[in-house]
């Protein structure tokens, strides 16, 4: 789905408090089953410690970037991590490992197949089967990808990653407003918070993000990219959470814009989308190039004719975040 445009109005149009003010019974009784559904529920601890990448919001913040830099810190300081998804989008409900010589976006979801890149990715509706899997294969620590709001496995620490531009939205929880749960009940079960903004941007007032009073960590990212902007001109096209951050993104870094065309999130592209982009491509003298998650979910005999632009994500401390991540295995025996 595309957001409405009233989750971003923050009551600046008559309309959109209007639509607001409607919704919020849906989103209250929304907000009451899912704080129901944690506080009935008894999580599965896992064997072997679980660090939560989640946010507060629908739509994208740059959780699957900010779990690919942990799993490569958390490699690197000699753990075995393993990444943790539900799999969205894909057929298959696991547990099992992602392959890429086998699987694709049809069967895992594209996450998990970014992710894969980093380290070994378990798919699983059913999280603590998934962790156990992980844990079988030979997981010292686990980076679940998204599930700050599924209480089935137990979390030893989280991280919850919010835009630095969008933040919260107008407030309202779904179908109201992005919020998937109140502020702060959400802000209690995490460990820290990142907030992702790009680099050379001032910080947002933490008063906004109720982060002001928040006795925890807030640590500062941004995704950056990891190759050059291609040259001559682009038609740029994404189906992800903020579409118009990747397009923005390509300009900063100095491509050559022709067109961006949106698509919605997750969306699965079919061979009718690829010709009429590339008839579009054509007709400006341009190259496709997308994002590359998005890359991943195009025909197989496709992605040759599309450019895929690779980011990551950078920390403003990375010292303290390895800190933290030490402080997390030191804590659970795992160090």
């Amino acid at each position: 789905m595309r957001p409405p445009a009233f989750w971003n109005d923050k009551a600046g149009r008559s309309s959109g408090a209007v639509t607001r003010a409607l919704l919020s019974p849906l989103g209250w009784a929304y907000a009451a089953a899912g704080a129901a559904r944690i506080a009935g529920t008894t999580p599965f601890k896992a064997d072997v410690p679980v660090v939560c990448v989640g946010n507060l919001t629908l739509g994208g913040t740059g959780k699957t970037p900010v779990s690919a830099a942990l799993l490569t810190m958390l490699r690197d300081m000699g753990a075995s991590p393993f990444a943790l998804s539900r799999g969205w989008g894909g057929r298959l409900k696991g547990p099992v490992r992602v392959d890429h010589e086998t699987h694709g976006a049809d069967d895992v979801g594209d996450e998990p197949l970014l992710l894969a890149r980093t380290a070994p990715a378990i798919i699983s509706s059913d999280r603590p089967a998934g962790a156990q899997l992980a844990v079988r294969q030979g997981a010292s620590i686990i980076v679940m990808d998204d599930g700050h709001q599924n209480p089935t496995l137990h979390k030893d620490f989280s991280f919850v990653v919010v835009d630095g531009e969008a933040g919260w939205g107008p407030g309202t929880i779904f179908p109201a407003g992005p919020l998937r749960e109140p502020v702060r009940a959400g802000l209690a079960r995490a460990g820290a918070v990142i907030v992702m903004m790009p680099d050379g941007d001032a910080l947002p007032d933490l008063a906004r993000l109720q982060l002001d009073e928040l006795e925890k960590p807030v640590f500062r990212a941004w995704l950056a990219p990891s190759a050059p902007v291609p040259e001559g001109r682009l038609l740029a096209f994404a189906g992800i959470g903020r579409p118009q951050k990747f397009f923005d993104g390509l300009k900063a870094a100095g491509g050559d814009l022709a067109d961006a065309i949106q698509f919605p999130d997750h969306h699965r592209f079919s061979t009718g989308d690829l010709k009429r982009l590339a008839d579009l491509a054509e007709s400006w003298n341009a190259q496709l190039i997308t994002t590359e998650k998005d890359h991943v979910r195009l025909p197989a005999g496709m992605r040759e004719q599309v450019l895929s632009y690779p980011v990551q994500a950078v920390f403003a401390d990375a010292a303290r975040i390895r800190d933290c991540l030490a402080q997390i295995m030191a804590r659970t025996g795992t160090s």
